[in-house]
Order: structure tokens, then sequence, then C-alpha cells
């Protein structure tokens, strides 16, 4: 996923943010807006490390929130689709 997609569902997206780096305050993830410069920015001020090292953990956190994200869009998907397949047969009887 590009980061657009995180970006565009930010409010949704820090959550899994807060979680996965724990140090980053409310305050941070307002500022952060989505904005991937900036959370690398905060990780490398919270945490003390490199751009590289922060740049690195949030590609790698982009990845897998693509991953988990997809699979919850599927699971959504699939199961609007069994609702309305089973209204629609209800009738049927």
């Amino acid at each position: 996923m590009n980061w657009d997609r995180i970006e565009g569902k930010w409010k949704q997206s820090a959550g899994a943010v807060k979680e996965k780096w724990g140090k980053l305050t409310d305050d941070d993830l307002t500022v952060i807006a989505g904005k991937k410069d900036q959370l690398v920015g905060k990780i490398q001020e919270r945490y003390g490390i490199a751009k590289d090292a922060a740049e690195k953990q949030v590609d790698e956190f982009n990845r897998t929130y693509d991953a988990s994200y997809t699979d919850s869009e599927a699971r959504e998907r699939d199961s609007i689709a069994a609702q309305r397949e089973k209204s629609r047969t209800a009738g049927k009887h």
C-alpha cells in the first residue's frame, strides 16, 4: 500500500501507530496528521534513532498495516455480501 491510504484514514491509522510507537503522544499524532515525514521525525525524536532507522520502521509498518488493513476490508466486504444474500433469499421461502 502506498502511504496515501494511511494518511487518508489517519484517525483510524493513528491507533495502530500509537500501538507500535507507544512513546508518541496524542499531540504528536495530531502534529503528524498522517504525514510520513512527520512520523519519521517524531520517531527519531522520541526514540533517539537515526533517520534511516526510523524510515525503515515506518516502511515495515506500512507493509504490515497494508496486509492487516486489506484483510479487514475483505472480511467486511464478505460480511456485507453474506448479509445481502441472506436478506435476498429470506423473502423467497
